[in-house]
């Protein structure tokens, strides 16, 4: 089992956003990313099978997709999709992201 708090464990940095690993096995990847306002992870595919999830814990966005399509970002929302397909995110406020990734890549 392991246990760790993700608000104490990863905090923000204004040159870019923070990122942590918090598990990696066979089956399995979580990431948690913090961005500040006006920060963003490039929209961006990977050539594998799987899918991921991305979970807005705290503050506002906009996930991004294909051809610059943008859907609001919110604490409590979860976007989830093929690893495949094109994925992003630009922070509006300051804002935690938890990214989970089955099959692990």
């Amino acid at each position: 089992m392991k246990y760790l708090n993700l608000y104490e464990e990863n905090d923000f940095s204004e040159k870019a956003f923070k990122k942590l690993l918090v598990h990696d096995s066979p089956y399995f990847k979580i990431i948690n990313f913090n961005f500040k306002a006006g920060q963003e992870l490039p929209v961006h595919s990977h050539d594998i099978e799987g899918q991921l999830s991305l979970v807005v814990m705290e503050g506002e966005g906009e996930f991004l997709g294909k051809d610059d399509a943008a859907m609001p970002a919110k604490a409590g929302d979860v976007l989830i999709s093929d690893i495949a397909e094109p994925h992003g995110l630009r922070a509006k406020t300051d804002l935690r992201l938890l990214v989970t990734i089955a099959p692990p890549i």
